[in-house]
């Protein structure tokens, strides 16, 4: 299973509506923290994340992909935003 499926698969928990997910991993390249795994861009859309601040929104996502965390991703960016 790639890491990508993977994110897909923790983030699910999240019930997103829309769910993109980038592998940056190629542009760190020889970055010394690369090596501990790769780096991920999402963009999620979630009613789950309905009242809740940028920092909590993050927290959500890093909740349910921290099982992947330094098992193969170094870096996750995270654009996590509602419906409306």
């Amino acid at each position: 299973m790639s890491m990508a499926d993977a994110l897909r698969q923790q983030l699910a928990v999240l019930d997103p509506l829309l769910l993109e997910i980038r592998d940056d991993s190629a542009q760190h390249a020889g970055h010394a923290g690369a090596q501990k795994g790769g780096h991920f861009a999402v963009r999620i859309v979630s009613a789950r994340f309905a009242g809740l601040s940028t920092v909590q929104r993050h927290r959500l996502v890093y909740d349910a992909v921290s099982s992947l965390m330094d098992q193969g991703i170094h870096a996750l960016s995270i654009d996590a935003r509602t419906p409306e």
